[in-house]
C-alpha cells in the first residue's frame, strides 16, 4: 500500500469516527418528541390553532386563545426540553381568568412544529421571538403589555431573549437552570459519561454546533442584562435543577424588578403551581394590568 492511499484511507477513516460521533451526540441530546392529546377546549376554553414561520424556514405550531375583553394585555407560554404546548395548559385556565389572551407553541422539534437539524436554547428563544412578532400583530393584543412564562429551558429562552431585547413587559422564568454546562454535567454523570476526555469534548462540540459559548447564553449571565421585571419561580424539591441554581441567578439580577418566588414542588409537574400561581397573577397584574385598564 503506497503512503499517499494510505493516509487517504486514514483520513477516511477519522472522517467517518467524526460524522458517527457527531450523529451519536445529536442522537443522544435530541429531545423525546411528544405530541398534545388534549387541548384548551378541554378545559373549557375557546381557541384556535396556528402556525407562523421561524428561522431556516420551519414553521411553528399552536394554540391562541383570546381573552374575553376586545384590547387585552397578552401572555406566550413556552414549554421545556422535550415538553409541548400540553404541558403549559395547567396554567391556561387562571391566566384566561385573570384577563390575558395567550398563545402556547411549540418549539422547533416538539409536538406539531417543524423538525430541524437541532433544538437548543438559543433556537427556543428565536421560536420565541417569532411567537412575540405574531401575537402583537393580532387583533385585540396590546402590544405593549406582552409577557412570556416560560418553564426550564423555555425560561432560559425567555430571559435570553429579553436580555437580546424582546419586546416584553414581563418574564416569569419557571425552574431555570443557572448554567448550560452545569446542566450538561448532570447529564453526562446519569449516562455515566466520564467528564474527561469524553465529556468535556461533548461540551466543546455542542457549543459549536449551537454556535453559542455556554457562558453567553447561561440565565446566570442574561439576567444582567434583562431590563423588563422578572419573576424567578423554583420547586424547592426540584431535583433536576436544585433551588441553588435560581439563587444564583437572582444573586446576579441588574434591578430591584427582579423577583424570586419558592414553592413547594418538583421540575417537572405544575401541581405545585397552584401554591403559586396566586403570586404569578400578582405580579403579572403589578406589570401588565397596571399599564391598562383592568379586566
Amino acid at each position: 500500500m503506497s503512503l499517499a492511499l494510505g493516509l487517504s484511507l486514514g483520513l477516511l477513516l477519522v472522517l467517518v469516527f467524526l460524522l458517527l460521533a457527531s450523529w451519536a451526540i445529536r442522537r443522544g441530546l435530541a429531545a423525546p418528541r411528544l405530541i398534545e392529546r388534549s387541548t384548551p377546549a378541554d378545559l373549557g376554553l375557546m381557541f384556535r390553532s396556528v402556525a407562523f414561520p421561524t428561522n431556516n424556514g420551519r414553521t411553528l405550531r399552536g394554540w391562541f386563545i383570546p381573552a374575553q375583553r376586545q384590547t387585552a394585555p397578552a401572555v406566550v407560554l413556552l414549554h421545556g426540553w422535550g415538553g409541548n404546548a400540553e404541558t403549559m395548559l395547567p396554567l391556561a385556565d387562571p391566566l384566561h381568568r385573570a384577563g390575558y389572551a395567550q398563545l402556547l407553541f411549540d418549539a422547533r422539534c416538539h409536538g406539531m412544529s417543524d423538525d430541524d437539524s437541532f433544538a437548543s436554547l438559543p433556537r427556543f428563544a428565536e421560536d420565541l421571538e417569532h411567537a412575540l412578532a405574531w401575537l402583537r400583530q393580532q387583533v385585540g393584543i396590546d402590544a405593549a403589555r406582552v409577557a412570556a412564562i416560560g418553564h426550564s429551558v423555555g425560561a432560559g429562552a425567555c430571559l435570553l431573549a429579553a436580555a437580546r431585547g424582546a419586546p416584553l413587559a414581563a418574564v416569569v422564568s419557571i425552574a431555570a437552570f443557572a448554567h448550560p454546562e452545569a446542566m450538561m454535567r448532570r447529564w453526562l454523570a446519569w449516562k455515566h459519561i466520564p467528564y474527561w476526555p469524553l465529556g468535556w469534548a461533548i461540551l466543546g462540540y455542542v457549543q459549536h454546533a449551537i454556535g453559542h459559548r455556554f457562558d453567553a447564553i447561561a440565565p446566570v449571565n442574561t439576567i444582567r442584562t434583562v431590563r423588563c421585571p422578572v419573576l424567578l419561580a423554583h420547586g424547592t424539591a426540584d431535583e433536576t435543577v436544585p433551588v441553588e441554581e435560581v439563587r444564583q441567578i437572582f444573586a446576579n439580577r441588574a434591578h430591584d424588578a427582579v423577583e424570586l418566588l419558592l414553592i413547594a414542588g418538583s421540575h417537572d409537574e405544575y401541581a405545585e403551581m397552584d401554591a403559586g400561581i396566586d403570586a404569578v397573577l400578582e405580579f403579572l397584574s403589578r406589570h401588565l394590568l397596571a399599564k391598562g385598564a383592568s379586566p
